[in-house]
């Protein structure tokens, strides 16, 4: 229900809700304690859904310094009337005061804890790189491959928002690196071409193409910041790539209600 809020553009109801969630997700009794962590950061991303492109993908909002008709900033109003921004703010507030009881879930024995704790402090302010520090101190431990991207989306994800040149430089190292796995090259190739504004060089073409296969496609699915690109029927790394490095393709067709003829 929470995320269906979210999707539908009603925020300001589940950040209320924030704080609680965190209590249940650092809960290791509570038996809906990953129900909740999934969830909990959803207020805290506005325009997300189907986002795909350098230029908005890990981007906590849009461009920040254009200034918006309505005078809300550039999150505008939810279908409630209430400004957007408040609510993100509010979300993100709350994550940012947890964020020393969230950050041991990176190391919890379930995969899906640590990936969509990664995914929840991502939202966190970060002026001081605690957060990213614990990410990149966790991503030298890991061994489970899509951890491992997601904790170098969370990484890029706040170097977007706190701006931190020697992690964009250790994500080009790694979509490099031969010997990393398949999925976080991939990954770290889609957060270096959010962080800067450098053309595709040419090797990173070479390390896409052949990674991102139709089996790996639906494998980066478990990263929800691919879930949630995802749409028009294109799991979210291809929709990335095709964003990202074909800009002039057009978007698929996909209308339910289109003839078959």
């Amino acid at each position: 229900m929470l995320g269906g809020l979210c999707a539908n553009d009603s925020r300001a109801a589940v950040a209320l809700t924030v704080p609680f969630l965190i209590l249940i997700a650092t809960d290791t009794h509570h038996s809906h304690r990953a129900a909740a962590l999934g969830v909990l950061s959803g207020p805290a991303r506005a325009r997300h859904f189907g986002v795909a492109s350098r230029d908005e993908l890990l981007l906590h909002r849009t461009d920040p310094r254009r200034h918006a008709p309505d005078d809300y900033d550039d999150y505008g109003v939810e279908v409630t009337g209430y400004p957007a921004g408040w609510s993100v703010a509010a979300a993100r507030a709350a994550i940012t005061a947890e964020a020393p009881v969230l950050l041991p879930l990176l190391n919890d024995s379930d995969p899906t804890i640590r990936i969509d704790a990664a995914y929840a402090l991502a939202t966190a302010a970060d002026p001081d790189y605690t957060v990213r520090t614990d990410l990149a101190t966790r991503f030298a431990t890991e061994h489970d491959a899509i951890v491992r991207a997601a904790l170098l989306l969370a990484a890029a994800e706040t170097t977007r928002a706190h701006a931190h040149p020697p992690t964009v430089w250790w994500l080009r190292e790694r979509w490099q690196d031969w010997t990393e796995a398949p999925e976080v090259r991939l990954a770290a190739a889609i957060g270096w071409l959010c962080l800067t504004d450098e053309p595709a060089p040419e090797d990173l073409h070479q390390t896409i193409s052949p990674l991102a296969t139709d089996k790996r496609l639906h494998t980066m699915d478990a990263l929800p910041w691919m879930n949630a690109a995802a749409g028009s029927g294109e799991p979210g790394l291809r929709r990335c790539i095709r964003c990202m490095l074909h800009p002039e393709e057009p978007e698929p067709w996909d209308d339910p209600w289109a003839s078959s003829l």
